[in-house]
């Protein structure tokens, strides 16, 4: 709001007589208002029209002034302005004559005070004039101010459609981020749930798989010394007959262990193309003239770190897969490409870095109740007898041991895809060596059996007396400890699961008291890496095993732990 300033407080005064201007101001001044005395008219409406609260003239200072500046100013005034002029009338008989009362009725807002007068009443009718010019400058502040209202809201009419638009842009900016972030949370939290569900199915599944493999394992052991030691044909051919039943069932278990991710794999670069072409070369007599093979690997495509020859068999079970699908014949693609993986499908949140490896079809697709059960183990959808359900729980596995994972794609009538994301490696591509050492013999190597499965025990003992060994066997952690703290044996055979004290503890305690003792852990479930890392450099072997394994595992073990064979004779101390 305007506030008035100086000059608009002031009174002018213009009495050309002798000392009447002065002797007005002093009663004015007494009175609280301000005011200055001018010279001559002119001056008077110089003043005016710079800024004043009121006039107070002499009748005698109007006769042949030029009033027609201060007429002109007067009639121009604001809305708000009504300029107060007090005139002091000289005493006369009668009413003023017409020229007079015309000049009084132009300058407008006139006061008539007539000479002489109480020094009383000319201050309190200044002060009147000067109250009522204040009222019309708050008038003049509040209609200044709603025109300044008035033209911030013309200003915002102006632009409110515009800020509308915007606002709601931002809105629907909004609206979208809040609407893909809550479609990436669901998905984040489907993936987390179907990643629980088959860690538990993987748990379940792994200890089914570990008292199948020691069942198998006493079978299988039981059938080789059979054939071992009989020359009855009749009971070779059923021990034959059992025996492959055992390895049948051993694969059975591998795919088991693969879906649970207990298998032990053999993690190093593998070149794509390559890979691609392998398996095109194993694909091809299954597949016939009907179906189309395409494999593209991207540029920026080298090598992946996984497990060669589950690899293999992964990217044969998914065409196989996709030929089964389409019994007609169609399109199966092999595709290997570095894209930037979706939020929350890989684990620790990566988000670069893993090489998307998809098998594609043009077959008749899945709907969304199948695809949300395809990797469980057992689940098909093929006919009885065509297939086990375990194809790609295996490949599932097989991808979350490789530290990647693995996802299924598909739409009723627009094909399937499988993919197996895993993680790149720019290393190239190596080879495993291939072991040139003559294998020691062990006739009278004292080994050191610890195995909770008394069938199992036995038939590792009966395995490795045919082997020629001296065989001492116990049930638990606790009398192995005390077998070690009477004797050293060669070679400690120790299972891995077993109640009270694990394979893990008794290795280790083991070595507390012979560092150098070779170990071998037997094992049908628990992750190798673990046991490496719980014991450090021991052989493993997984059940069920054939008696040539376990041969081998002893003999193993033994060339680590020295470049000399330890065969017979008394053990080191």
């Amino acid at each position: 709001m305007r506030r008035p300033d100086d000059s608009e407080e002031r009174v002018l005064v213009l009495a050309p007589r002798g000392r009447d201007a002065d002797v007005i101001a002093g009663v004015l001044d007494r009175h609280g208002v301000p005011c200055a005395a001018v010279r001559d008219f002119a001056a008077l409406a110089d003043g005016v029209m710079a800024g004043a609260a009121a006039a107070l003239v002499a009748d005698e200072a109007l006769h042949g002034a030029d009033l027609a500046p201060l007429l002109a100013w007067l009639a121009a005034q604001e809305p708000w302005s009504d300029f107060p002029i007090v005139i002091l009338l000289s005493r006369r008989l009668g009413p003023p004559d017409p020229a007079s009362a015309a000049r009084f009725e132009a300058l407008g807002n006139v006061i008539l005070l007539e000479r002489p007068l109480s020094a009383e009443t000319l201050g309190s009718a200044m002060a009147a004039a000067l109250r009522a010019r204040r009222r019309q400058y708050q008038a003049r502040a509040v209609l200044a101010d709603r025109a300044a209202m008035s033209g911030e809201l013309a200003a915002l009419n102006a632009t409110l459609e515009a800020r509308v638009a915007e606002r709601t842009r931002a809105l629907a900016h909004a609206n979208d981020r809040l609407t893909a972030e809550t479609i990436e949370r669901e998905n984040a939290q489907r993936a987390m749930l179907q990643y629980q569900k088959m860690e538990s199915l993987g748990r379940l599944t792994g200890g089914v798989a570990h008292d199948f493999n020691n069942l198998l394992n006493v079978v299988q052991g039981s059938m080789e010394l059979i054939l071992a030691t009989s020359t009855d044909a009749h009971v070779r051919r059923r021990a034959e007959t059992a025996k492959a039943a055992c390895e049948r069932g051993a694969k059975l278990t591998a795919q088991l262990l693969s879906f649970a991710r207990n298998q032990s794999l053999h993690l190093r670069p593998l070149s794509v193309g390559p890979l691609f072409e392998s398996v095109l070369e194993m694909a091809r007599p299954l597949l016939g003239d009907a179906y189309e093979f395409v494999t593209r690997v991207d540029e920026q495509v080298a090598s992946v770190l996984a497990d060669a020859s589950q690899m293999d068999m992964a990217l044969l079970n998914l065409v196989i897969n996709a030929r089964d699908a389409m019994p007609g014949g169609g399109r199966i693609m092999l595709h290997a490409s570095l894209p930037r993986p979706p939020a929350g499908l890989l684990p620790d949140g990566a988000d670069s870095g893993f090489v998307r490896i998809a098998v594609s079809d043009n077959g008749p697709g899945m709907g969304a109740d199948v695809v949300a059960r395809v990797f469980e183990p057992f689940f098909t959808t093929k006919e009885v007898g065509k297939g086990t359900g375990l194809g790609l729980s295996q490949v599932y596995g097989m991808a979350r041991q490789s530290g990647g994972i693995a996802r299924i794609d598909s739409t009723p009538g627009q094909g399937t895809t499988v993919e197996i994301w895993l993680p790149a490696s720019g290393a190239e591509e190596t080879r495993d060596a291939e072991a040139a050492d003559e294998a020691p013999a062990l006739t009278g190597l004292k080994v050191l059996i610890v195995e909770d499965d008394a069938f199992v025990r036995a038939c590792m003992a009966d395995a490795l007396l045919e082997l020629g060994c001296d065989v001492t066997h116990v049930a638990d952690g606790a009398a192995a400890l005390a077998v070690l703290a009477q004797r050293r044996p060669d070679v400690l055979l120790t299972d891995y699961l077993m109640p009270g004290m694990t394979g893990a503890e008794v290795a280790r305690r083991a070595r507390g008291h012979f560092a150098d003792l070779p170990v071998v852990v037997a094992t049908g479930y628990a992750d190798m890496d673990a046991i490496r890392a719980a014991i450090g450099d021991v052989d493993i072997l997984r059940k069920p095993f054939p008696i040539a394994a376990l041969g081998a595992a002893v003999r193993g073990a033994m060339r680590r732990a020295s470049h000399e064979p330890a065969v017979g004779g008394e053990p080191a101390a």
